[in-house]
């Protein structure tokens, strides 16, 4: 059976509009709402990327009744998890304070649950002592990276910023995938606007993207804001660097991250702290490198060398100041812009909700690189992604060589095409790999 789904042949079966927008999510919401060993659901996320809209819309449809508690609106909540937090002594104080009944039929919504360490450790003894309460929990990676989780206690999901696809139905272009010229046009919103709901959400009702584009910078002034919240005072300097240095990185021909490149005489032990903190928060992809691509790629990681990536694309566009005039020329100059690290950063966005290891491979000489390896099922997958529409790889050929893989990818603003091993996948379909 092909590894490849495409667009095309997908079924679209329990796809949820929220506010509009289609999330893939839902089909693993209702999937943990029928598993047997249902535990309470964590459901992680940057901020902003839609948790809650997507629970509340989950409640709403699912179930007769959904009770929505937010640790960050009404502090007074925390009062009620400070002592007993065993399950049967919360369920009937929040039956006392809401006036609605709660059962098996009831989702009920932990909201922001990271500014309360207690309702988290409260998931332990509901996952133990009553499983039959259906108990999602949302917060953004803000917070949530400096407190704990009880282990194996929960079940987990992470939703990230909307795919190319999720975008296209929410604009009403699901049906374009089919035609290639008009598939490519579209991609190039898609790298202006991004996969942040609130811009999606923005472009989709006014067509207008300058107001989309004050939507991208809202967002990454909060995101500096929230820097300030979460942060010792002595490491914000070290995240601001970083957050601000990864546009210049990306415009690299070689995107490895450099410390010395950030600060003269930089080295990592200075910055450890504030990258960890970034990459935990869900703002930052570290992607490492690997000069083996073998099974298991985590055995043959390479941890000083690696490359930053945003969240989302559009966001590195805003970042980085991007006129909208250059998304739009005729000539596709915005696949080349950054030395093509937009497209790379789409790729990274499309394959990044799979959730398979993902790496980058270099040579013992670092003369040849391929911009992705993946480890799927039982083959190491590379995907060299090309920002226009030539499909020469040195670099991809260099490994096709030494490991002759089962399937080698290139993606490009080319159509279609398969040579023995190696499929040349557009560059708007990448996200439709199975």
């Amino acid at each position: 059976m092909s590894i490849f789904t495409f667009f095309g042949d997908k079924k679209c079966e329990n796809l949820l509009y929220l506010s509009g927008m289609k999330r893939n999510i839902y089909n693993s919401l209702i999937a943990w709402k029928n598993s047997q060993n249902r535990k309470p659901l964590v459901l992680y996320g940057a901020r902003q990327v839609g948790k809650t809209y997507i629970l509340k819309e989950f409640g709403k449809n699912e179930y007769k009744n959904t009770l929505y508690l937010n640790f960050d609106k009404n502090k007074e909540l925390h009062n009620y998890f400070a002592d007993n937090i065993s399950p049967h002594n919360i369920i009937d104080s929040l039956k006392t304070i809401f006036k609605q009944e709660i059962n098996t039929e009831t989702l009920l919504i932990f909201d922001e649950i990271q500014e309360c360490q207690r309702a988290k450790d409260s998931l332990k003894y509901f996952n133990e002592e009553a499983p039959e309460y259906n108990i999602a929990a949302a917060g953004s990676f803000l917070g949530i990276a400096s407190g704990k989780f009880p282990v194996g206690q929960v079940d987990k999901l992470t939703l990230y910023p909307m795919t190319f696809y999720e975008f296209l139905e929410a604009t009403g272009n699901e049906n374009i995938l089919n035609i290639h010229a008009l598939a490519i046009e579209k991609l190039k919103q898609y790298f202006y606007i991004g996969g942040m709901p609130e811009a999606v959400k923005t472009y989709a009702q006014t067509g207008d993207l300058l107001s989309t584009r004050q939507i991208q910078e809202q967002i990454l002034s909060s995101y500096k804001e929230d820097f300030l919240k979460h942060i010792k005072g002595v490491d914000i300097p070290k995240v601001r660097m970083l957050w601000d240095s990864i546009p210049v990185h990306l415009a690299k021909e070689k995107k490895k991250f450099v410390y010395k490149e950030i600060k003269q005489g930089g080295r990592a032990a200075e910055f450890e702290n504030a990258l960890d903190w970034l990459v935990n928060t869900g703002l930052v992809y570290k992607i490492s490198g690997t000069e083996e691509a073998k099974i298991p790629l985590v055995a043959y990681e390479e941890r000083n060398s690696f490359k930053l990536y945003m969240l989302d694309t559009g966001l590195l566009a805003a970042s980085a100041k991007l006129d909208v005039k250059t998304f739009f020329s005729q000539k596709h100059e915005i696949f080349k812009e950054f030395k093509g690290a937009l497209a790379e950063q789409f790729v990274l966005q499309e394959l990044k909700p799979k959730n398979i290891p993902i790496y980058y491979w270099s040579n013992s000489t670092g003369k040849a690189e391929v911009d992705f390896v993946v480890q799927y099922k039982d083959k190491i997958i590379p995907i060299e992604v090309k920002s226009g529409e030539s499909t020469k790889s040195k670099s991809l050929g260099v490994y096709i060589e030494k490991y002759n893989p089962q399937t080698a990818i290139r993606t490009s603003l080319s159509n279609y095409e398969k040579r023995g091993n190696l499929f040349n996948i557009p560059l708007y379909a990448i996200g439709g790999l199975d």
